[in-house]
Parts: structure tokens; C-alpha cells; sequence
């Protein structure tokens, strides 16, 4: 297998800025704003994880086509027996110069360079004629030539792993030579899962779109990737624009998700309640202003509880680098940029918190008591 599909493309280390999307979704970003984490917010805040799952499930279309041509192309190069049922001297042709396609990430059009449009493009083609030809190039031990169904679970779902490094292995590695029937299954599984009426998992697309890759793949047999350019292309740029921007809000300049920053607004008011309860008491009952100084813990975790709630943000959870990607679980802060962001805003909450809880404890130790 070639060393391109063998693993994820390496994160940059040096980025001195946020990530984009196309960077997150090609996994070149480290947690809190990984693939793993922008799979748990689509699914528990955005509620839209089957838009990201259709995304990957391309990708992997993507992947699949791409390791079949390369193998392809290397039996034609090396000039093995298989080369010998290519179909045309043109799709020969086309193979040779299609180059090593080591471009594993599959993004949107917009994003691609010159090259990549080519070879993607030459890809495509290629395939096309392959099918019109009517040749299967299919070792004995590849995927297609075993018995195979093509449900919506032949595949577990990211939703169901429990650990941020199951996401983030290389997918879209295929473990076995890869054959026709599998394209053909490939792009079965996303068109009927996806994207037809009533589909197990619909995603809502324009009818344009969705009613031209019905009829490529049920009425022309068509399986390249290009079928699915429009969709990936629509689904990237609505997630970009509904889901990403939160995303960044929530994982780069925050590190709670909803459920801990309610459990701390519940927390925060109850402490703060308590604290002038105590307060008033101490005062109309006459206590000592030192007795008084003890006012201190509720109001320190009340102004604390709901300074977190306010900015989403843990300051002491931040400084230590932690993150929450799910309710009382936790990932180290890996991303440079990100720690630097959190740490800030980690410094900046504790000032806050600090400065108004200063302030209630020397406005009730210092205000005169009064025996009612």
C-alpha cells in the first residue's frame, strides 16, 4: 500500500493562528479543534453530525477510487498480466499520466490546486470508461470478489467510538486491494443512505443536485468521484458557515461544553444565595468583622461558577490544559495556538473573578453591623 494512504497527513505544529475547516476535516490539527471534536459538536450541539458523516463517507469514496487507479496504474507501469486487460490504449494513456495522486485529503473544489483538479478530473474519466468497457479489474483477493451487503452499518459510525484516537486513525486507508464492485458499493452506500427521499440518514441538499447523482448512479452506472463534487462542495460551505464558526468559539476561546457550564450556573447561584444569606445574618445578628472574612468561600465559588458559565471557560482547567470534549470528559490541549488563547482568557477570567469577589467580601466585612 503507499505510504500516502498509510497515515493522516502530519498536523502543523507551527500554525500561529486558528485552523481552518478543510484543515480539521483533513486531520493536520491536534485537540481541542480535531476531527474527534468537531464529530462530538456536530453531533451533541449543531445536531447535524449526518452532514459531517456524508462529508467522510465521500472522502472515502474518494479514497476507494483513488487506490484502485493507483494500482491500476502501477500494473501498467511495471507491465504485469493485469495491465494487459486494461480496456483502451487511452485509458492506458490516461493512467500513466495521471502521476502518484498522494493528495489523500478529499476537499472542496475550491481548495484544490491546479494538479489536484487534473488528476481528480483524469481520475474520473478514467473510470468512466472503465465502465463502459465492461472490464473489471478485480484480484482474487480483493473486497469485491467476497460476498458483500451494502447496509448503512457495514461501516461503524464515528458516533459510536469512545476515544478520540479511534477518529483520528487514517480511515480512509483501504486494507485490502481494492476492487470495482467496491466503488460500485461505495457509492451505493452514501446515494442510499444520504441522499434519496426517506433515506435512513437524509441530508436536506438542493433537489438539483441531489436529483442529478440519482440518476448518474441508478440510470448511467456512474460511481467516479466527480458524481458527488456539487454535494461535497454545498455540504462543506454550510458547514463552514453554520457549524465552524461555534465550533471555534467553543473549543478555542472556551473549554466546557453546555451541560457543565449549566451545572455551574446552578452552582454559582446557589453559592451566591447562600453567601448573602450568611452575609445579611452576620450583619443584623452583629458578628465580628473577622468572623465576617469567612464570607469569602461562598462568594469565591459563586463568582467562580458563574464567571465559567459566562465565558464558557474553566480558567483553572485552561491553565493546567485541559479541555472538555464531552460532560466530565477530558483531553490535554495540544494545539499551540489554542493553549495560548485559552491561557489568556484563563488569566483574564480570574481577574474578573477575583476583583468582584473582592469586592463583596470587603463591602460585607466593612459595611457596620446592626443587633436587630
Amino acid at each position: 500500500m503507499d505510504g500516502a494512504l498509510s497515515s493522516s497527513p502530519l498536523p502543523d505544529m507551527d500554525r500561529n493562528r486558528l485552523p481552518t475547516l478543510f484543515e480539521v476535516l483533513s486531520r493536520r490539527t491536534l485537540p481541542p479543534v480535531d476531527l474527534f471534536s468537531f464529530y462530538i459538536y456536530m453531533r451533541d450541539q449543531q445536531r447535524s453530525v449526518d452532514y459531517l458523516d456524508f462529508w467522510l463517507d465521500v472522502a472515502q469514496h474518494m479514497s476507494l477510487c483513488r487506490h484502485y487507479v493507483r494500482e491500476l496504474r502501477r500494473s501498467v507501469m511495471i507491465g504485469t498480466p493485469e495491465a494487459d486487460k486494461s480496456p483502451s490504449k487511452r485509458s492506458s494513456t490516461i493512467l500513466e499520466g495521471l502521476g502518484d495522486m498522494n493528495h489523500p485529503a478529499a476537499g472542496p473544489s475550491a481548495l484544490m490546486t491546479d494538479k489536484e483538479k487534473n488528476q481528480d478530473a483524469q481520475m474520473s474519466a478514467f473510470l468512466r470508461e472503465d465502465l463502459a468497457s465492461g472490464t473489471n479489474h478485480s484480484p482474487s483477493n480483493s473486497l469485491g470478489s467476497q460476498p458483500r451487503h451494502t447496509t448503512s452499518n457495514d461501516r461503524p459510525r464515528p458516533s459510536f467510538m469512545s476515544s478520540p484516537l479511534e477518529l483520528t486513525s487514517d480511515s480512509n486507508s483501504p486494507a485490502h486491494t481494492v476492487s470495482r464492485a467496491d466503488i460500485r458499493a461505495s457509492a451505493e452506500k452514501i446515494l442510499y443512505t444520504f441522499l434519496l427521499p426517506g433515506a435512513e440518514r437524509e441530508i436536506i441538499l438542493p433537489h438539483a443536485i441531489t436529483h442529478e447523482i440519482t440518476v448518474s448512479i441508478e440510470e448511467r452506472g456512474r460511481d467516479d468521484p466527480e458524481v458527488f463534487d456539487a454535494a461535497k462542495d454545498y455540504v462543506f460551505q454550510a458547514m463552514e458557515r453554520d457549524a465552524f464558526p461555534g465550533f471555534l468559539r467553543m473549543k478555542a476561546l472556551g473549554n466546557l461544553v453546555p451541560p457543565s457550564m449549566l451545572m455551574r450556573l446552578v452552582l454559582g447561584l446557589l453559592a451566591m444565595f447562600a453567601g448573602f444569606w450568611v452575609a445579611f445574618i452576620l450583619i443584623f445578628l452583629d458578628y465580628s468583622r473577622l468572623t465576617r472574612v469567612w464570607l469569602i468561600l461562598p462568594f469565591t465559588v459563586g463568582v467562580y461558577s458563574l464567571s465559567s458559565h459566562q465565558y464558557a471557560l474553566d480558567p483553572i482547567l485552561a491553565l493546567v490544559g485541559f479541555s472538555e470534549y464531552t460532560f466530565m470528559s477530558f483531553s490535554r490541549v495540544r494545539e499551540r495556538f489554542v493553549r495560548k488563547l485559552l491561557n489568556k482568557r484563563a488569566l483574564m477570567v480570574l481577574g474578573v473573578t477575583l476583583l468582584i469577589d473582592a469586592a463583596l467580601v470587603v463591602l460585607f466585612v466593612f459595611v457596620p453591623g446592626k443587633r436587630l
